[in-house]
């Protein structure tokens, strides 16, 4: 077998495809080393003495499938979390007010306070649908809110009354 470096360089350049890819009729050595211009080499391919191997793996035409499985995905967690907040912290304050009233026992109000973390309650009514249904609690929720509205008021004229006497307390001091 003789050395045809130089003609598969040739014929790769001639017909646009890799080195590789060429493969020379192993009948024809003759024909191939006379070969010496582009035309002869267009002549042998077209005659059969030159092959193109076809392309070995993924072709460049096919596209790969985008993936979007749940790892690729991107959301803006910053969204989540201040939504998360927002509950958490609006569902344990109303929790505090209940304490505050004695409408639930110190042990009920360390589960509740486990359940809003796990975020067991999606808004403030679902926690009261949940207290509600509990058996446990004497007193309904919509007479809870009612108790704290009240005792709300009664704290702010409380402090009203208060703020009066010590201001008009300091006035008397002054003169």
């Amino acid at each position: 077998m003789t050395n045809l470096f130089n003609k598969k360089e040739l014929a790769a350049r001639t017909l646009k495809v890799g080195k590789n890819r060429i493969q020379f009729n192993s009948d024809n050595f003759a024909e191939i080393k006379e070969a010496i211009t582009k035309q002869d080499i267009r002549d042998l391919y077209a005659g059969g003495i030159i092959k193109i191997k076809p392309v070995k793996g993924r072709k460049k035409i096919k596209r790969r499938k985008t993936r979007r499985g749940p790892g690729k995905i991107r959301r803006t967690v910053n969204k989540r979390k201040q939504t998360y907040v927002k509950i958490t912290r609006k569902l344990r304050a109303y929790l505090k007010e209940l304490k505050k009233i004695g409408a639930i026992e110190p042990n009920l109000y360390s589960k509740l306070r486990k359940k809003i973390r796990m975020r067991e309650f999606k808004s403030k009514a679902h926690l009261k649908e949940y207290l509600e249904d509990f058996k446990e609690i004497g007193i309904k929720s919509s007479r809870i809110v009612k108790q704290m509205k009240k005792e709300k008021t009664t704290k702010q004229a409380k402090e009203k009354k208060t703020t009066k006497k010590t201001k008009t307390k300091e006035k008397e001091k002054w003169n």
